[in-house]
Formats: structure tokens, C-alpha cells, sequence
């Protein structure tokens, strides 16, 4: 199968795409704002000395990371212990942030000890520019794409499905994928039993072969604090006002933006058991029952490696009323920082006729459901 239109870029496609990259005036003032100081000729000659996508990774991305993580957290903690870093795997994660869960999973999989990334799948309807979509696929992102008819959309998932047990098998590198298509604003994580559906579409044997080929493992990604939290609370509100209110680009921009630079206290990235043991355990399963019990497998792991920080604590009580989680879960210092940073971002709001009422209650909700889940799934 031709992969050409989705695929990240080969090597030795790579001197190409940078010739375009820097031919570009807004991918030059990108490169201004994240690399201030250093000269365009400067960057051009480290650009073209990366090879291989990864190499590019390690030399820009990689430290891009670090020192954003450096000024925008209180730091990244890595947790693979479950997992065998020699191995490859396809992660499929709860989904926080537009951009960065799956750019930070190719930091946290450096310093996890593996010997390569991943690639990543991405939705077109974030390639707002042609110099954006030539960015990702030189940084291993394959295209996912949007908008299509039924017809479109079955083809259009067969080759999703083959590129990617094509990734795992023969080029033998990780893949990440995000459990549900679009982030759950809410912060309650459920996985899609179509996106099992979609990469069992491909592959030998049966559907429990097909996926046991893949190596899933459910990642288990945890913020502190959601930079985009007010941005989410304020479209839950203009959707409720108007439920034909649509995002436009400037929207998903602004949302990338404020999720790349915003702060996020701090971040924990737990790889959970790989399910080929699990899987095995389905064979006798009827068809119609096994995406199903595959998602609640794979949420249950998800949501019992999250990590739980006292905002969390604090918004479940708030919404309930109560103090049950106060000394156990936070002191009082704690909860005058939960609500310093709530009245801070309440600050920002900038949609006419807010009811603050509501947008706090939906802030809090999407810091309470994290530890719901937890305790359900424990």
C-alpha cells in the first residue's frame, strides 16, 4: 500500500523539507521565538546535519521540551517500569493536550531508556499551515485525516490500519495514538472501542492476533493544572448557549498555543502493563463483546495510574459540598494555591455574558472526574 499521502517523511527526504521550512516566513518567526539569539544560518547548518527524523527529535525537539518544561511546570516524572524498553509498543493514551501528550511521550520514551521515539498520529484539522504539516511528519507524526464521507472515511481507516501495523512490524519503531478521537474536555477518559476497531482493521489471524500484534499499551498521562482549562469551560458554555457554536481555526490555534506555553504544575507520564496477556484471555469472547471489554480494560488501567494531586482532591469536594479529603488529600496551604490559580483563570475569560457560576463548576469538574475514575477503577 502507497502510505505517501499520511506517512512521516523518510530521510532522505528530510534536506527538501528543510529547504521549504526555512524558505518559510512563519516557520522563520517560530524559529525566532523558540531559538531567540541564534542566527537563521546558524540553524540552517543544524538542521541540515540531522540525517534521520530522529535525529532531528534529539537535536531541536528534545531540548525544545526541556526547557519549556523548565518554565511552563514544577517538572516531569516518568514511570515505565511496566514496560520493557527494548520492546516496541503501540501507546494509546487519554488525551490532555493538542500538542504536546504526544510530544512529550517522545521525551519521556528517551528518558525511559528507549533507542528510539515513536510516531504519532495527528488530525489534519490541525495542520492550519502547509509549513505545520511539513514540521510534524519530519518529527515522525503519520496524518489521521478528518471530514470525510463514509466511503472516504472506511478507506481512508483501512490504510490508517495498515500504515500502522506496518510502523510496529517491518520499521519496528513505537507508535502513540490517543484513545478517542479530540480530547475529552471534561477529563473523563474513555477509549473509542473505534479506534480498537480501526487497528484491527489490518493485520494476520483474528482480531485478538491482529491486535496482539500491536503490543498495546494504555498510557496514563496526568497534568496538575490544564492551561486550557478556562478554554474548555468557556466552549462548554457557548455550546450550551448555542449548540450550533462550531471552534474555528483561530480556536484550535489559540488552544495549541495556550497548551504549549501555559502552566501545568507538574506532569506524569505511567506506562500501564501491555495487554497481550489480556488479550489472549478474550479468545472465546463473543465478537460483538470485544472491543467493548477491551475499552473498559484498557480505561481501567488508564484511570488507575493516574496521578492525583490536590487540586483534584479539592474540586471533588467543592462539587460535593463536603471536606472528606481534607488532611488526606490536601492541607490548607494547598487549597489556597487550588484556589489562587481558579480565581486567576477565571480572570481570563473573554466570552460576552459568562455565568461564572457555571464555568467554575465545569473547571472543578474537569479536576474532580481524574479522581472519580481512580477510585472507581481501584
Amino acid at each position: 500500500m502507497n502510505y505517501d499521502s499520511i506517512r512521516c517523511y523518510n530521510p532522505d527526504e528530510l534536506q527538501d523539507v528543510y529547504t521549504r521550512l526555512l524558505a518559510d516566513p512563519m516557520f522563520q518567526k517560530v524559529v525566532g521565538f523558540v531559538l531567540p539569539g541564534i542566527p537563521l544560518e546558524q540553524v540552517e547548518m543544524t538542521m541540515r546535519s540531522c540525517k534521520t527524523n530522529l535525529e532531528f527529535q534529539k537535536t531541536f525537539c528534545y531540548m525544545f521540551l526541556h526547557n519549556l518544561l523548565e518554565k511552563a511546570s514544577d517538572g516531569l516524572s516518568v514511570d515505565f517500569k511496566d514496560v520493557d524498553v527494548s520492546k516496541r509498543y503501540t501507546f494509546i493514551s487519554n488525551h490532555r493536550d493538542i500538542v504536546l501528550d504526544s510530544a512529550l511521550l517522545s521525551k519521556v520514551l528517551v528518558d525511559a531508556g528507549f533507542d528510539t521515539t515513536c510516531e504519532i498520529a495527528i488530525g489534519d484539522n490541525l495542520l492550519a499551515w502547509p509549513w505545520v504539516e511539513d514540521l510534524v511528519r519530519t518529527t515522525k507524526a503519520f496524518i489521521v485525516r478528518r471530514g470525510l464521507s463514509l466511503r472516504e472515511q472506511l478507506i481512508a481507516s483501512k490504510m490508517l490500519s495498515s500504515y500502522m501495523h506496518h510502523v510496529v512490524n517491518d520499521k519496528h519503531d513505537n507508535l502513540w495514538i490517543a484513545q478517542r478521537e479530540g480530547r475529552a474536555k471534561d477529563s473523563d477518559d474513555r477509549t473509542q472501542p473505534a479506534i480498537l476497531k480501526m487497528i484491527a482493521m489490518d493485520g494476520e489471524g483474528d482480531i485478538i492476533d491482529r491486535l496482539k500484534a500491536m503490543h498495546i499499551s494504555p498510557l496514563s498521562i496526568s497534568y496538575e493544572y490544564d492551561p486550557c482549562d478556562i478554554l474548555k469551560a468557556q466552549e462548554f458554555q457557548l455550546k450550551r448557549d448555542n449548540p450550533g457554536w462550531k471552534k474555528s481555526k483561530a480556536d484550535d490555534v489559540n488552544s495549541m498555543k495556550t497548551g504549549i506555553l501555559g502552566y501545568k504544575g507538574h506532569v506524569v507520564y505511567r506506562a500501564t502493563k501491555c495487554m497481550d496477556d489480556f488479550l489472549e484471555t478474550l479468545r472465546e469472547t463473543p465478537k460483538t463483546e470485544v472491543f467493548d471489554r477491551i475499552a473498559a480494560q484498557m480505561d481501567k488501567q488508564i484511570h488507575s495510574a493516574y496521578e492525583i494531586y490536590p487540586v483534584n482532591y479539592v474540586a471533588l469536594d467543592r462539587l460535593n459540598g463536603t471536606r472528606d479529603h481534607y488532611n488526606n488529600g490536601y492541607t490548607d496551604a494547598e487549597e489556597q494555591k487550588v484556589d489562587a490559580y481558579l480565581q486567576m483563570q477565571m480572570q481570563k475569560i473573554v466570552i460576552p455574558n459568562p455565568d461564572k457560576e457555571f464555568l467554575m463548576e465545569t473547571m472543578l469538574t474537569m479536576y474532580a472526574n481524574p479522581l472519580r475514575n481512580r477510585m472507581a477503577a481501584e
